[in-house]
């Protein structure tokens, strides 16, 4: 028994001298800055004015070494670059953690401030565009006729009644009183340029955001959409005399000039509608769009419309909708439209913003007959110029759409889903509102360049009851 009691002394006395500092390795490459001290030399490091002594090794039952709970503390991670004594190394790594808190709550703080700007943007341009001219999808489309009319107009007419068989018969589509269709949305502003440089987003998959929308559509006129995306939502809507929009950062308003319908809506939604808008369209083409050959109908907004729209400093120039229509299927595959704004600044140069949107229609099914676009994307452009000869700037943003559902003759709709709210201002608000101006104009390059962008979901979870109580 005691020479068993011996033995354990001794195996203890053997341990403790060979984790003592004399035994470890050579002190000049414990100071290496290349090198990180030995986490068990740190225990038995000198403390400014005396000698710890090395922490008392237990032994368990099992005959395994077993260090006291007191004896562990917060170990220094990284190299020991100035040779200091564990107490004070660690003292100032703990010094030093607030500054590298306050650092990352900026940076974060910054990444918040240029995501919010670019949920603004994403979701002023593409939230809730309108068409550039009143239609009234009710009226039924003009007889084909080739007398006492240009070829261009003829020519018009007959891609149009070619695109209404196509999409499932004007006997069909007069038959529905209203439509309702839910999807999903990823938008992102992708690029920026200035005069000296290109700013692209690198990690688009990531940054993102991600959304989804409801539309509701109702004759005579009426539609009403709810977007939602990255935490921020979009309502905006028409009860057949006024357009309105509510955003978070504008409150509830009314858009300028006559009632037009939801540029959405002709994007493979409502046939009836596109068809409608293009009644006075001029032929002026053909054009190959994604290897299909398709004719080109162009139809421009009349002075009496842009002036209407205008208001103070921004007055509209023009506005112009391009459709391409397939040859092949006679639907249609692109639309495009641009608008060009004049903005006159107090006592200096005017500035011009043009806005360009793209948009490609795939995915056609039918859908009670009714043929619908189930997927497509869009890009804009926002191209900025004026003042001075190189001060112009371009952002581009860019939009991919899938359809969930559609319906027609949602029976228990009525005209009260369509009430703009109570809080809407009498005034309305020209559509340059929207536009980046001053400083925000300036930061949108920061924005573009940050990395630290997520994309969230904002999925829209209701049944067809709950969405329609939240309507009213």
């Amino acid at each position: 028994m005691e020479k068993k009691q011996g033995f354990f002394a001794a195996l203890k006395d053997e341990v403790v001298r060979g984790l003592s500092p004399s035994r470890s390795r050579p002190r000049s490459r414990a100071k290496s800055p290349g090198r990180s001290a030995s986490p068990m030399g740190g225990l038995f490091r000198r403390r400014k004015g005396g000698q710890v002594a090395p922490p008392e090794l237990l032994m368990s039952r099992s005959g395994t070494l077993v260090r006291p709970a007191e004896a562990l503390s917060p170990l220094m991670e990284g190299p020991d670059q100035d040779g200091a004594e564990c107490g004070d190394s660690r003292r100032g790594h703990w010094m030093r953690a607030p500054s590298v808190s306050s650092s990352s709550s900026a940076a974060a703080a910054a990444a918040a401030a240029s995501k919010q700007s670019d949920l603004r943007l994403l979701l002023g341009v593409l939230g809730a565009p309108l068409a550039p001219v009143h239609v009234a999808a009710s009226d039924p489309l003009p007889h084909l006729s080739i007398k006492n009319i240009p070829i261009e107009s003829s020519s018009a007419q007959y891609i149009l009644q070619q695109y209404m068989a196509a999409s499932g018969g004007q006997k069909l589509q007069n038959s529905i009183n209203n439509a309702y269709a839910m999807g999903k949305v990823r938008m992102i502003a992708s690029e920026f340029e200035t005069p000296n440089k290109v700013i692209k987003n690198k990690n688009s998959s990531k940054a993102a955001e991600a959304g989804g929308f409801v539309l509701w559509q109702m004759n005579p006129d009426m539609w009403y959409v709810e977007l939602a995306l990255g935490g921020s939502k979009v309502h905006a809507g028409c009860n057949g005399k006024i357009v309105w929009r509510h955003t978070p950062w504008l409150g509830a308003h009314a858009a300028k000039g006559p009632v037009r319908p939801l540029r959405r809506a002709l994007q493979g939604l409502d046939p009836r509608t596109t068809a409608s808008m293009f009644t006075n369209a001029r032929c002026i083409g053909e054009k190959t769009v994604n290897g299909e050959e398709c004719f080109i109908l162009k139809l421009c907004a009349d002075p009496v419309t842009l002036k209407a729209r205008s208001e103070g400093p921004a007055e509209i120039i023009r506005h112009v909708l391009f459709g391409y229509f397939s040859q092949k299927t006679g639907l249609l595959v692109h639309l495009e439209d641009s608008h060009l704004t004049r903005i006159q600044n107090n006592g200096g140069d005017a500035v011009y913003w043009e806005t360009t949107i793209n948009s490609f229609l795939d995915d056609y099914r039918p859908v009670e007959g009714i043929m619908i676009a189930h997927s497509g994307r869009s890009v804009v452009t926002l191209f900025r110029f004026g003042e001075t000869a190189m001060s112009h700037t371009k952002t581009r943003m860019e939009e991919a759409w899938t359809i969930e559902e559609v319906a027609f003759n949602v029976p228990g709709l009525s005209l009260d889903c369509f009430i703009p709210p109570a809080e809407i201002r009498l005034s309305s608000i020209s559509e340059a509102c929207e536009l980046p101006h001053g400083q925000r104009a300036r930061n949108v390059a920061a924005n573009l360049s940050s990395s630290v962008h997520r994309a969230r979901v904002a999925s829209l979870d209701r049944t067809h009851g709950s969405v329609k109580r939240n309507y009213i």
